[in-house]
């Protein structure tokens, strides 16, 4: 439950600058991996479809996507890719911040906890997954996004 998770992460100062890297930080990415049952795809992708947006008015948020997963092997053989009866996939919902701490912020908001009411947990196959990556190089952030982050001159 997210109570837990906060209470957990509250243990955790996750905005600590990582000094092991040179290029610096344009933004923040994370990703929520979700294993949905095969049955409850379609109102899965509904629920979010129709989701009621408090995500965007949180300050620092830039963007967010939803990926369908799509389980595919490549056949060394034939040379194409193919259906795998035998992966297991993860919708992928991802966000990207202007920085850790509007992420933290957001996370620790009643529009956090209003947005991840979970009414049907049979609709999922597992635990979800988690991830936070630095955006150090992005071919697709315009200016406007990065508006209060760290400018290029900064970096070098």
């Amino acid at each position: 439950n997210y109570a837990s998770v906060r209470a957990r992460r509250s243990k955790v100062k996750m905005t600590e600058k990582r000094k092991d890297h040179k290029l610096g930080t344009l933004c923040v990415c994370v990703t929520n991996s979700i294993p949905v049952k095969e049955a409850y795809e379609e109102e899965f992708e509904v629920r979010f479809s129709k989701r009621v947006h408090l995500v965007d008015q949180a300050p620092g948020f830039i963007k967010n996507e939803v990926h369908r997963p799509r389980p595919v092997k490549f056949n060394h053989t034939t040379g194409n890719w193919e259906y795998d009866s035998e992966a297991t996939g993860y919708y992928q919902v991802k966000t990207w911040w202007r920085s850790m701490a509007d992420f933290e912020a957001w996370t620790r908001s009643p529009s956090f906890a209003k947005a991840h009411n979970r009414p049907k947990n049979e609709m999922f196959a597992g635990p979800g997954k988690i991830e936070v990556h630095e955006v150090f190089l992005s071919t697709d952030i315009s200016t406007e996004d990065l508006e209060g982050c760290m400018s290029l001159e900064e970096l070098s």
